[in-house]
């Protein structure tokens, strides 16, 4: 009977010691994270300094690049789908990048997720008579604010929003809206335009490095595989693929930051399973061999495996 006490004793004081490790983690900002990297600010070119330009996809899409995300745009006689916008500063830019091409009207504007870099230019666009569809998360974080940030204009905020998949039909193009899973935010949604066979998807793909799992919005890393594997059950063979950040892909190279992920996700269990604090697994650099190619944003990747393999 003593055993028995004895080891019931020792189970109570591991799950005890377990849940406080838990709930010390869970308390634990997302910033604080973050700030182990010690990483300066990032600074972004003067707006004054940025060439937005106009390439074409396929079909009737192209896209814009500029400082942000990569814009799309659905262009055709019934006037012109746009998907984000970028930032504020830039949107005259756009606007004559957009009229080297068409002189239509922007109807309809998509925002795939709530950050700046694709929401800036919201008020502008939205200014100029275009309605606003987005996740309904993105209105809700738009009319609170982010990241310390007042709320958003109310002119900005989307008009029409949706949890499920949505289409439009316009310039003879089905375009499918599909929100993804929670990812790069709890906000995500990727534009499928059918007949280009173009498929924009947003931060969840970017072929500039690591995932950017954006856990103060709502990001996840299971999130982020089920996303990426939806992207792949989405596109075909011959699917131009649109990343929210980089060049122009295809299924190869989603597979590509897929795989990548999962194999980051089991180097991190491995050590969470040995007991090492998130301090110690950045000490000890599992990623190491991988950064060259996939280093960018690795402060936002990390956090984002660490905290959903411990909570």
């Amino acid at each position: 009977m003593t055993n028995n006490r004895q080891l019931l004793l020792l189970l109570v004081l591991m799950a005890t010691a377990v849940c406080a490790r838990v709930g010390i983690a869970q308390e634990r900002s997302y910033e604080s994270y973050q700030a182990v990297f010690n990483l300066p600010e990032r600074e972004r070119a003067p707006f004054e300094t940025v060439d937005v330009e106009i390439h074409h996809v396929a079909g009737s899409f192209y896209y814009l690049s500029g400082e942000g995300g990569n814009i799309g745009l659905s262009i055709g006689e019934d006037g012109i789908i746009m998907v984000d916008d970028q930032f504020a500063p830039l949107s005259e830019k756009i606007f004559a990048s957009i009229r080297t091409v068409s002189d239509a009207d922007i109807r309809f504007l998509i925002n795939t997720h709530v950050h700046d870099d694709h929401v800036g230019g919201n008020l502008q666009i939205a200014a100029h008579g275009a309605e606003i569809l987005a996740h309904e998360n993105v209105r809700t974080r738009m009319m609170h604010g982010i990241r310390g940030n007042p709320p958003s204009p109310k002119l900005a905020w989307p008009v029409l929003t949706f949890l499920e998949p949505v289409t439009l039909y316009l310039n003879n193009e089905e375009v499918q809206i599909i929100p993804s899973p929670p990812a790069h935010t709890d906000g995500d949604i990727y534009v499928f335009f059918i007949e280009s066979n173009v498929l924009h998807l947003g931060d969840v793909f970017r072929t500039t490095g690591y995932p950017n799992i954006d856990v103060g919005n709502g990001g996840t890393l299971a999130g982020t595989i089920a996303g990426l594997e939806l992207a792949l059950e989405l596109a075909g063979p011959e699917t131009k693929i649109v990343p929210g950040h980089g060049v122009v892909s295809s299924r190869t190279e989603v597979q590509e930051l897929l795989d990548v992920t999962l194999e980051v996700k089991a180097r991190v269990a491995l050590l969470v399973e040995q007991g090492m604090s998130f301090e110690e697994i950045v000490a000890a650099k599992p990623t190491a061999d991988l950064d060259d190619r996939w280093g960018s944003r690795l402060d936002r990747f990390l956090p984002g495996v660490y905290i959903d393999l411990t909570q």
